[in-house]
Parts: structure tokens; C-alpha cells; sequence
């Protein structure tokens, strides 16, 4: 791959399928069928084994980094469970290749000269302790690698245990058997990735074959796979906790409109007495409203007349009055003329 289709690959895994600001540029979303889910959850065999003894070749489904980044995105605001679609993909995978490895071994018991079960415990004891080695001998290169240094000497200093360990294991095994039969190569597969191994293997190819990425792809599945069954088992213990709430609230308003509904039923005359009383009560404020306005018009009305008639009595009393006085002074002017 060209240093463009890396970079192109790394931008599509950083920022999705828009990351030139063209929505159109992928036609298929990551909720596609057609979509590796185990992909989008970076977990895919096809993806893990690739380049080791045991490539899967292409997947059937689509595999794109661009997707993957917009999953990631898009899972943040929702949960997708595509974790059941990549534990059901991964378990598949897994069963087919523990098949695989009983019939290795059906295939071993038939080829192999047979021992007794003693003999065969001592031989799974040099077994156990050459996987133990491998183990650690690919541990002390990944620590180099990384540059941890004292690390990588602690690590070594249990090789050196385990070696001496596993002398005496083929030590006793050699003293169990006739030295023509200890000299044939005894095989056993791997539990993990179902590979041969070799009871007289060297450091050098255990530690090839513990440390190899076929190994660890198979370990890493695996681990991928109990990680998967864990997050599942917890997401359906979530839904099915959800969903049984929202039972228990559509049962409790079912029975509080069925509580209502008898409570109605029971007591009709009652009901219909309320709504009358009311209805009647409601009628009686308004009629009475509509009295008062009447009998405040009514006043008003009534007060006008009155007041002009007091009006009119006390001008014509007070020109009375004032006709009387001009009599009674002129009547006094004649008097005095006489």
C-alpha cells in the first residue's frame, strides 16, 4: 500500500465516510446488513489471522475503516447492540475451530504409538512446562522491543526456573519408557490455536510459536469473545430491567383506570347528583350575577327622576320665598308712607 492509501486509510479511521464534507461518498451505512459488525467492533477473524497459517481470506461483508469511525461516532449517542451480531459471529468461529482441534487429536491417538496413562501424564507435564517457556520467552521479546530492559531480565531469570523444570520433567518421562519410543517426536495440539507442537521442540520454536501472531490472534479472539459474552449478558440484564418497569407502570395505570372506572360504577346516583348540584350551582351564580346587574341598573335609573323632582321642589320653594319677602317689604313701605 502507497503512503496516499495509508494516509487515505487513516483519515477514513479518524473521521469517517464525511470527512471531506461529502455525505454521498459512501452509499452504504455502517447499519447495513451487508456491514461486518465484528469489523466495526475490530474483532473480525478475517481481519485478526490475516497473514498467519490460518488466513481467512476476504470476508464476505464489507470491511471499511470510514464505517468503523462513523460507528464509533454514531454509538456514542445510541446503543446499536451489535455486540450479539459479533459474539455470534466470533462463537461460530470459535466452535469450528475447537472441532477442529478434537479431531487433531482423535487423529494423534491413532497415529501415535499409545502409552500408558502415567507415561502420557509425564509427557503433558514436559507439555505444560515447554508451553510455559514459550510463553515467557515471547513475553521477554516484547519487552525488549519495548525497550524495558530490566523487565525483560526478571522475565528471563523464570525462564531459566522453567528450563530447569522441564529437564527434570523429560528426565523422568526418559526413565519411563524404552529409549526407541522416547526418540520418536510425541505430538499434542494446542488448546488455543490448534497447532502441532512437539515435545522435543526447541526454545527457538516455542518461543516462535507462543509469541507468533497466529497464536496471539487466537488468544485475542478469545479474550475478544468472553469480553463480548460479558458486555451482552449485561446489556440484555439492562433491557430486560427497563422493559419489566414498564410493565409494572402500564399494569399500575391499568389498575388505577380500573379502580376509577368500578368506583364510577358503584355510586351513579351520586355521580349524576354532584354533576346536577353543579350544574345548578353553576346556574344559580350566574342568574344571581345577572340580578344583581339588573337591580344596580334599575338604581340608577330610578335615582335620576327623584333627584331632578328635589331639585325642582327646592327652586320652587325658594322663589316662594323670595316673592313673599319682596311682598312683605313693600307692604312695609306703604304702611310707613301712611
Amino acid at each position: 500500500m502507497s503512503a496516499q492509501a495509508q494516509m487515505r486509510a487513516m483519515l477514513d479511521q479518524l473521521m469517517g465516510t464525511s470527512r471531506d464534507g461529502d455525505t454521498t461518498r459512501q452509499r452504504i451505512k455502517f447499519s447495513d446488513d451487508r456491514v461486518c459488525k465484528s469489523h466495526l467492533l475490530n474483532c473480525c477473524p478475517h481481519d485478526v489471522l490475516s497473514g498467519t497459517r490460518m488466513d481467512l481470506g476476504e470476508c464476505l461483508k464489507v470491511h471499511d475503516l470510514a464505517l468503523r469511525a462513523d460507528y464509533e461516532i454514531a454509538s456514542k449517542e445510541q446503543d446499536f447492540f451489535f455486540e450479539l451480531d459479533a459474539m455470534d459471529h466470533l462463537q461460530s468461529f470459535i466452535a469450528d475451530c475447537d472441532r477442529r482441534t478434537e479431531v487433531a487429536k482423535k487423529r494423534l491417538a491413532e497415529t501415535q504409538e499409545e502409552i500408558s496413562a502415567e507415561v502420557a501424564a509425564k509427557a503433558e507435564r514436559v507439555h505444560e512446562l515447554n508451553e510455559e517457556i514459550g510463553k515467557l520467552l515471547a513475553k521477554v521479546e516484547q519487552l525488549g522491543a519495548e525497550g524495558n530492559v530490566e523487565e525483560s531480565q526478571k522475565v528471563m531469570d523464570e525462564v531459566e526456573k522453567a528450563r530447569a523444570k522441564k529437564r527434570e520433567a523429560e528426565e523422568v518421562y526418559r526413565n519411563s519408557m524404552p529409549a526407541s519410543s522416547f526418540q520418536q517426536q510425541k505430538l499434542r495440539v494446542c488448546e488455543v490455536c490448534s497447532a502441532y507442537l512437539g515435545l522435543h521442540d526447541n526454545d527457538r520454536r516455542l518461543a516462535d510459536h507462543f509469541g507468533g501472531k497466529l497464536h496471539l490472534g487466537f488468544i485475542e479472539i478469545r479474550e475478544k469473545l468472553e469480553e463480548l459474552k460479558r458486555v451482552v449478558a449485561e446489556k440484555q440484564e439492562k433491557r430486560n430491567q427497563e422493559r419489566l418497569k414498564r410493565r409494572e407502570e402500564r399494569e399500575r395505570e391499568e389498575r388505577e383506570k380500573l379502580r376509577r372506572s368500578r368506583s364510577h360504577s358503584k355510586n351513579p346516583k351520586r355521580s349524576r347528583s354532584r354533576e346536577r348540584s353543579k350544574r345548578r350551582s353553576s346556574k344559580e351564580r350566574f342568574r344571581d350575577q345577572d340580578l344583581a346587574s339588573c337591580d344596580r341598573d334599575r338604581s340608577s335609573r330610578d335615582r335620576s327622576p327623584r333627584d331632578r323632582d328635589r331639585k325642582d321642589k327646592k327652586r320652587s320653594y325658594e322663589s316662594a320665598n323670595g316673592r313673599s319677602e319682596d311682598r312683605r317689604s313693600s307692604e312695609e313701605r306703604e304702611a310707613g308712607e301712611i
